[in-house]
């Protein structure tokens, strides 16, 4: 299936930033986290998580950039004092890369919330979109976007329950957060679209 046909697609070619560490098991198989570091085009990078098959393990060649074709996902963590939302990368093919680092994301779901739109420290519009994105089994992915601009000012217009397709990249991006005990540095995960459409 092409993945202009898909709701959900990521392709990423990148580094593995650490070694693979256990996450879970489920049906009969375990899956492993992988820190993924993508470069982008200014030179900073992203560091992703990306969750693989244990079968997936023996494709890992150091130093070797690796190429991965899957979806992302979202689930709600209730460890810590505060639930939160964690953004992920499930690979479904992991292969050897070819050197050049990539980073696309295509969604197509709909507006489970208002869009806010907002304006920068640097004076550049930019709108919230948070996505509801179907899964399998009957469950969805909610994805927090953002776009800029012009189109974050067509965006904003829209409704709960919009159905929209977007293209772009996933990307991390560190904050501060305050909490009782003081300041923590935490990083959030986002995709970050360049093309946006409402959806008929």
């Amino acid at each position: 299936m092409d993945h202009q046909e898909r709701d959900n697609f990521v392709l990423l070619e990148g580094r593995a930033a650490g070694e693979p560490r256990y996450s879970h098991a489920a049906r009969s198989q375990r899956f492993y986290t992988l820190p993924l570091e993508v470069l982008r085009l200014s030179g900073a990078s992203d560091t992703l998580n990306v969750t693989i098959r244990e079968s997936m393990l023996d494709a890992l060649v150091p130093h070797r950039p690796l190429r991965l074709e899957g979806e992302l996902r979202s689930f709600n963590s209730r460890s810590g004092e505060w639930p939160r939302l964690v953004i992920s990368v499930f690979a479904h093919e992991l292969m050897n890369g070819e050197g050049e680092d990539e980073n696309l994301v295509v969604l197509r779901g709909t507006l489970c919330r208002k869009p806010n739109l907002r304006v920068t420290p640097m004076g550049r519009e930019i709108c919230d979109l948070l996505l509801a994105v179907n899964r399998r089994y009957g469950r969805s992915d909610y994805l927090p976007c953002i776009c800029w601009g012009h189109t974050a000012r067509t965006a904003e217009r829209w409704d709960v329950g919009r159905r929209v397709r977007l293209s772009g990249r996933v990307q991390s991006r560190p904050y501060l957060k305050q909490t009782d005990s003081g300041t923590e540095e935490r990083v959030a995960f986002e995709v970050s679209a360049t093309e946006v459409a409402a959806l008929s």
